[in-house]
């Protein structure tokens, strides 16, 4: 059977892989080495147990200032009958970490002792009275250190395997060790191919990819604990690649080959690793990174070097990275492979998945009530921005089509679950100033996550809870009103309060320079004009479809009125990129990617948010972010914004 893209289920391909290790003599740990215990050891891997060389401490020591006393000699003390012991015969004064005087075994604290005179009275020096008075028995052993209370001579200080931290740093000093026996670092080169690629701070033109998997990949296996090699990109051409892997394979234990592992007309690397030695895997049924190359080349007789085709697009590279390379790091260095905390979350929208599949779908989460949400992100597999916003990873596994809305699945989390309790979830309308009210409210230890899914879709995610707040900025064509109308249809019965968070302008986004004249909305309907729409239920769409319904313009004339984005940003990039001659926007979004602006409308973009978060914990350092000059001032510097409405109640509904 051929191996080339035939996928296999990932508990499949990671057996056949670590079979073909076990039989090279690659499944454990690859070398050890000894290393000075100084900073440089934290976070190596201990490849051997440590056992104390000494006792600590290693005499009995005085835990307190205070003086050292027989306790048997104490017996009958107390606060109504005071008792003198003489100084040097029944009493020596001791510091902290001094070694208990022999015959000697307790310690009274200086501050329960009265230092005498020999006539009795109080003593100015207190570390050589002639007596001391006490008004309490001890019992043996009080405040004292015994001799291996920490740890014993001979006892085990750290197991291998062990993760040294910081504090194992103390536990291995004070067991007399000045050196330890580590995993050696496994090297591991990172080669990018793709002749479309250029160096990162290249002036990319159309047609030209910035090469950034290989820093990222590298960054992987650099926090977990390999060494990495970044090489230059390679063209694709099959000699020159070969030739690449060929030569670091001599001087690394691992290569991973980015790019290249489809079957394409330029995809060379199954081919390859299959002349430099055993194509193992060519396809693993996981989206996204289905085209996983695993292999093992022949380097120097007998020794062979593990290879990893890893996959072009980035989300896939990370996720590849998660599945396969830290798993088998983790072998090499003898520790445990990470596991990452799993909880279960309710889905907060259908979701369609590949029958045949394991798929990853990143997801935001957060903690509305009782209950543990979790709402998708975009999940192309190039879309490396939503593995930056993604909370962690929802399995769907393979054999299911995808889940319904509500339905509860496993996530791997890449957060703690502290921080998802930290976290404000908002669903709905997209506006910039949700990006600066995620960046002030850190000052504050909250987070907020936002899943664009028009201001109609936020409406609907608050009456199914599964949201603390929605954007919304609805206009009723009938009253000129924001938002009432849709808050009465779609959230009967559910308490919320409205608040204003900005007024900004609304028009048309246009190319630099505006080529095609384009004027205002009787413009769309000429032949030579293609729009990029928003989703329905988005508040820009209802505002352009009462706008057009005002000027008596048929929708079915405008070209490009079905193709939609679901934000301002992608519509002004859709623009931007030439996909479109213009689409309705706002103004900040069109400046960000150096658009024309023409301003047709002010709307008011609300916040919507039920009666029983209002006053909770979680958000009110949000309203305290709303009503700080500085930061108004941040969203006021927004092309087209203006704050005069932001944190005041503009309705209360109930």
């Amino acid at each position: 059977m051929s191996v080339y893209l035939h996928d296999i289920p990932l508990d499949e391909a990671l057996d056949r892989f670590w079979k073909a290790l076990h039989t090279a003599g690659m499944a454990g740990v690859l070398d050890e080495e000894s290393i000075p215990l100084d900073l440089k050891a934290v976070g190596r891997v201990l490849s051997q147990p440590v056992w104390a060389r000494v006792s600590s401490p290693h005499y009995h020591a005085a835990a307190m200032d205070g003086y050292a006393v027989r306790a048997e000699e104490t017996r009958g003390a107390r606060l109504t009958a005071p008792m003198s012991l003489a100084c040097g015969d029944k009493s020596r004064y001791v510091d902290t970490g001094d070694l208990l005087p022999e015959s000697f075994d307790a310690v009274i604290p200086i501050e329960n002792v009265e230092a005498l005179t020999p006539d009795g009275e109080i003593a100015e020096d207190p570390r050589n009275p002639a007596a001391i008075r006490i008004r309490e028995a001890v019992v043996p052993w009080q405040h004292v250190r015994p001799l291996g209370e920490d740890m014993i001579a001979t006892q085990l200080v750290l197991p291998a395997g062990q993760v040294i931290r910081p504090v194992d740093l103390g536990a291995l000093a004070g067991s007399g060790q000045t050196a330890v026996i580590v995993s050696t670092r496994p090297k591991v080169a990172v080669i990018p191919t793709g002749t479309e690629l250029v160096e990162i701070g290249s002036d990319a033109q159309p047609g030209e990819i910035l090469e950034y998997n290989s820093l990222m990949l590298a960054a992987q296996v650099q926090e977990w604990g390999g060494l990495p090699h970044q090489m230059p990109i390679q063209a694709d051409e099959f000699e020159i690649i070969r030739k690449t892997v060929k030569a670091v394979a001599k001087e690394h234990d691992l290569v991973l080959l980015n790019a290249g592992s489809s079957a394409g007309a330029e995809d060379f690397s199954a081919r390859v690793v299959e002349s430099l030695g055993t194509l193992l895997v060519h396809g693993v049924a996981v989206r996204p990174g289905h085209p996983v190359i695993l292999g093992l080349l022949d380097v120097n007789g007998n020794r062979k070097v593990p290879i990893i085709g890893v996959p072009g697009y980035p989300v896939s590279a990370a996720i590849t990275g998660e599945l396969f390379v830290e798993p088998l790091l983790a072998r090499w260095l003898g520790r445990t492979a990470r596991e990452p905390e799993i909880i279960e979350a309710e889905l907060t929208r259908k979701v369609t998945s590949p029958g045949g599949d394991d798929d990853f779908q990143r997801v935001v989460v957060g903690q509305v009530g009782e209950r543990i949400l979790a709402a998708p992100l975009p999940r192309g597999a190039g879309v490396i921005s939503s593995l930056v916003r993604a909370d962690g990873l929802a399995l769907i596994p393979r054999g299911s089509q995808g889940e319904s809305a509500g339905a509860t699945i496993k996530v791997r989390l890449y957060r703690s679950k502290a921080e998802i309790s930290r976290t404000i979830m908002s669903i709905g309308s997209h506006d910039l100033t949700l990006d600066l009210i995620a960046q002030f409210l850190s000052q504050y230890q909250r987070r907020l996550t936002s899943a664009n899914a028009g201001s109609l879709g936020g409406l609907m995610a608050l009456r199914r809870g599964e949201a603390h707040l929605a954007g919304s900025h609805l206009l009723d064509p009938d009253t000129g009103a924001y938002n009432l109308r849709y808050i009465s249809q779609y959230l009967p019965g559910v308490p919320v309060r409205l608040i204003g968070l900005v007024m900004r302008q609304q028009g048309l986004m246009v190319p630099a320079g505006n080529p095609k004249g384009i004027q205002d909305l009787r413009d769309l309907a000429r032949p030579d004009v293609g729009i990029i729409n928003r989703q329905r239920g988005a508040g820009t769409r209802v505002l352009l479809d009462y706008q057009l319904d005002q000027l008596g313009i048929d929708r079915a004339a405008i070209h490009g009125y079905a193709h939609e984005e679901f934000s301002h940003l992608m519509v002004a990039a859709s623009i931007a990129s030439g996909r479109a001659d213009c689409g309705m926007g706002i103004a900040a979004a069109a400046d960000a990617l150096g658009l024309d602006f023409i301003p047709l409308y002010e709307e008011r973009y609300d916040l919507v948010v039920p009666e029983e978060h209002i006053h909770s914990n979680l958000l009110r350092p949000l309203w305290e972010l709303l009503d700080r000059d500085d930061f108004q001032a941040a969203v006021s510097r927004l092309p087209g914004y203006n704050t005069r409405v932001m944190n005041k109640t503009m309705a209360t509904v109930s």
